[in-house]
């Protein structure tokens, strides 16, 4: 089985300084297969990586890149993965992941039950085609064993990543995935077979509060930038 990390930030993400070159660094270094960038509402940091990985094999080969993006809904995040353009936010879910489905990408409902991370609250009827049960970034697991229980009383696939926002926690979370090879189209068909094993560690509550300073040192800095232009 392969083992990616399916949810990833770089510095393309408002919320997130993790280079790419330190993110594939540490994906290989941690024996990654692959991972998915999926940025806030971006996907030049996906295609930018996978640019890296085809520039230095000798760096990088053998992780595979899928190009992903981290959707802000109407009412919280969803995954798209194996989207080529942005998906426009501000959209239902339901609208979001039928947008997906046109792209013909693979639409994640993102800690679904996380309401200090955007979970949108619920999964059945939001149309899309997995949940994500194993986000490292939950601070107990309450909320990730609850998107489990409510996956499995639905049938429906799942996934795990690390929501990492800065590089040493690429691979925190992870899904192993029964595939025979290691292709981005491989491993989204393999997860809508539901050939997939979610699963890692959670991420230290001293890690999770240092970067949630870091967020407020960023937006401090952003307010007071707009406020000195306006001046």
């Amino acid at each position: 089985m392969l083992k990616y990390d399916l949810h990833v930030h770089s510095q393309y993400s408002r919320d997130s300084m993790a280079s790419l070159k330190d993110i594939l660094r540490t994906a290989k270094e941690k024996n990654l297969n692959g991972i998915a960038i999926c940025d806030h509402d971006e996907i030049k940091g996906a295609f930018k990586a996978m640019e890296l990985v085809r520039e230095f094999p000798e760096k990088y080969g053998g992780v595979v890149v899928i190009p992903g993006i981290e959707v802000s809904t109407a009412k919280g995040h969803i995954l798209a993965l194996g989207v080529f353009e942005k998906i426009p936010p501000k959209m239902t879910p339901e609208e979001t992941t039928d947008y997906a489905r046109d792209l013909g990408a693979l639409s994640i409902i993102a800690h679904p039950f996380r309401k200090s991370a955007h979970g949108i609250g619920y999964i059945e009827g939001a149309g899309a085609d997995a949940v994500e049960t194993f986000n490292s970034k939950s601070i107990t697991n309450g909320a990730n064993k609850k998107a489990e229980k409510e996956a499995n009383r639905l049938n429906m696939p799942k996934t795990g990543g690390s929501d990492a926002h800065i590089a040493e926690l690429v691979g925190q979370g992870y899904t192993k995935i029964d595939v025979p090879d290691n292709t981005a189209d491989s491993v989204i068909s393999a997860i809508l077979q539901q050939k997939t094993v979610p699963g890692g560690e959670l991420t230290p509550y001293s890690v999770v509060a240092r970067q949630m300073g870091g967020n407020v040192i960023r937006r401090t800095k952003l307010l007071f930038k707009r406020q000195f232009h306006e001046v």
